[in-house]
């Protein structure tokens, strides 16, 4: 007969929307003997997706005759690279614990996101890992298999936390929809958030947060799940102005319905799946239309227009995601009217704005198509852009083909805020040199 061991290696894949976090998370290792050769031999690596498109399992699989020993070691093929038979055959290991720890670490050194990671939180070992290798959740945790979990996100800014509440409180929105209940108080969920940003030492960077149904086994309902877990992951990278256009399609991707498109959950693959049709027609984004024609949203993004005659319109939150980064900017958006059209705004405040004027109202609401498509400007809304300037659509210029004044005049409103760094939106971080300092 042929025997075969299988190795069931989990990892994290691209975690969003432009930043991911790699970190093998855990290992299984199950064994299973097969009394006829199966249909194939040699080495075989495969990636497949989960429900939830944040994690991947990577199998790797090896067949041997009993009397043949022969040694190898593991090489993860690039994405999309369609791995080759081998004309020898290998036997699979079975790793003591000591050697799963140095392979996790030497796969981290090959990565080139080795140093992004720079802090994980995780409630099921109750504490901050600053080792990317080592940064896991279990197997059997629900989020894995089962997609049943919720995440958010915040922006890290000059070593401050830029609108955390805000989407603290989106967050635990979608755990009650979701029926997801956190094992902390929304006040301990945010001391975590701070304090994992803390003992990362980043300065500039993102920080990303989700809330599981737990672990417990692989059965669909959660009631088997021991308790939620809540995991944090502090990612290190810029964020700059956006001022080069792009060019989105219409996605042929089914969007999600409301019930679920309204909840920040971890089920992506239709997101997923719509960013990937974008790209494979050169695209930056696709746009989704909702059965009714109207404007819905991007994979990970809102979407705005300014009309030929000066307003700014926004689809309305009931069917999407309600964006916190797109709520910012309308909130900061009155400064481009005149005082005229903006009532609440004190005439003498706007004296020397050269932007005041821009806009001639706001509107959230309905937007068809070919009114969205006949707009003057168009931009896209995202807490990792903040906003990035759209010129095409479907082979269709937006305008002059230009990024227009009023795009360019709510970018510069929404980075000052986003720096300014002395609001009511900003969280000071004290970070742990600085305390040693002090």
């Amino acid at each position: 007969g042929v025997s075969s061991r299988l190795v069931c290696l989990f990892l994290p894949a691209c975690l969003h929307s432009s930043l991911h976090f790699g970190a093998p998370l855990c290992c299984l290792a199950f064994r299973a003997r097969f009394t006829s050769r199966l249909p194939f031999a040699g080495s075989c690596s495969v990636l497949a997706p989960l429900s939830c498109p944040l994690y991947w399992f990577v199998f790797r699989a090896s067949f041997t005759e009993p009397t043949r020993r022969s040694s190898s070691c593991f090489t993860m093929p690039n994405q999309g690279e369609v791995p080759q038979d081998q004309d020898h055959k290998i036997i699979v290991p079975v790793l003591s614990t000591n050697e799963v720890i140095a392979r996790l670490h030497d796969n981290m050194l090959r990565s080139t996101h080795q140093h992004v990671y720079r802090a994980m939180y995780s409630s099921i070992v109750g504490g901050v890992i600053l080792d990317p290798a080592m940064m896991s959740i279990p197997l059997d945790d629900h989020m894995v298999h089962r997609g049943h979990g919720v995440f958010d996100t915040a922006q890290v800014l000059n070593g401050y936390l830029y609108e955390l509440d805000i989407h603290l409180d989106r967050f635990l929105k979608s755990a009650t929809m979701a029926r997801v209940v956190s094992p902390f108080t929304l006040s301990s969920l945010k001391e975590i958030v701070v304090q994992t940003v803390a003992a990362s030492n980043c300065r500039d960077g993102s920080v990303r947060y989700w809330l599981s149904a737990g672990p417990g086994g692989f059965d669909l309902s959660s009631k088997e799940c021991i308790q939620s877990s809540f995991y944090v992951v502090v990612l290190e990278a810029s964020v700059t102005a956006l001022v080069e256009g792009v060019n989105v399609i219409t996605s042929t991707i089914p969007m999600k319905p409301p019930q679920f498109a309204t909840m920040k959950n971890v089920n992506y693959l239709p997101n997923a799946l719509s960013k990937l049709e974008a790209e494979d027609h050169g695209a930056y984004a696709g746009i989704w239309v909702d059965d009714e024609g109207f404007v819905a949203e991007g994979p990970n993004i809102n979407v705005a227009f300014v009309s030929r005659s000066g307003v700014l319109l926004i689809p309305s939150f009931d069917k999407i995601l309600s964006g916190c980064t797109a709520k910012r900017m309308l909130a900061l958006a009155p400064k481009l009217l005149h005082s005229e059209n903006n009532p609440g705004e004190d005439a003498s405040k706007t004296e020397g704005n050269s932007c005041a004027g821009l806009l001639k109202a706001i509107h959230i609401g309905q937007i068809s198509v070919s009114e969205a498509k006949d707009a003057a400007e168009m931009m896209l809304i995202g807490s990792g852009l903040p906003i990035q300037p759209v010129v095409e659509w479907d082979n269709k210029l937006i305008g002059d083909g230009k990024v227009g004044p009023v795009t360019l005049a709510l970018i510069n409103l929404v980075m000052e805020d986003m720096f300014n760094g002395t609001t009511t939106q900003h969280i000071r971080v004290s970070y742990r040199d600085q305390k040693n300092e002090a």
